[in-house]
């Protein structure tokens, strides 16, 4: 993203939701990590106007935001899409074909693990284990469980979330 396109993102971004979050936990010590889990859940993500406005609202350094937001990955800086979609790498799913599910999947929305289609519709994600291991390979379309995935399977899941709203 070019930094004319960031701006414009950035000036469309309402604080509105954040501004709720951060008034409901203004005066609670450690709130950091609930204001910060509540602002992503109400955006889909933390942009960066948001991380700004936590920081001097809750008084707390943006190194210190961004040490934490960096450290761990349930925290995300960038938009994702409508549906996040989890390829599972674990050993079952690796020795049933997960990269050749992983592979195709990347071909049909054209972008690779931890990207995001430029429409929003679809972020891709390799993990280590969902924990499905009978059903591998296995993956998740938000909070559905797609199990025994082939090629073909995967195709079809990609036109049926593709063909929603």
């Amino acid at each position: 993203m070019s930094n004319a396109e960031a701006q414009v993102v950035q000036e469309e971004i309402d604080l509105g939701m954040a501004n709720k979050v951060i008034d409901k936990y203004i005066n609670m010590k450690g709130a950091l990590m609930p204001v910060l889990q509540e602002v992503q859940d109400a955006y889909g993500y933390l942009p960066e106007p948001c991380i700004h406005l936590i920081s001097e609202r809750l008084n707390v350094y943006l190194s210190q935001i961004y040490g934490v937001l960096t450290f761990y990955a349930q925290f995300h800086l960038e938009p994702r899409g409508k549906y996040i979609v989890r390829v599972c790498m674990g050993t079952a799913c690796h020795v049933k074909g997960a990269g050749r599910i992983g592979d195709t999947l990347s071909e049909l929305l054209g972008i690779g693990h931890a990207e995001t289609t430029e429409d929003l519709k679809f972020t891709v994600e390799h993990v280590a284990c969902i924990g499905a291991c009978g059903m591998a390979p296995v993956i998740m379309v938000n909070e559905a469980t797609y199990g025994s995935m082939s090629v073909q399977k995967m195709n079809e899941i990609v036109e049926k979330y593709r063909a929603m709203d």
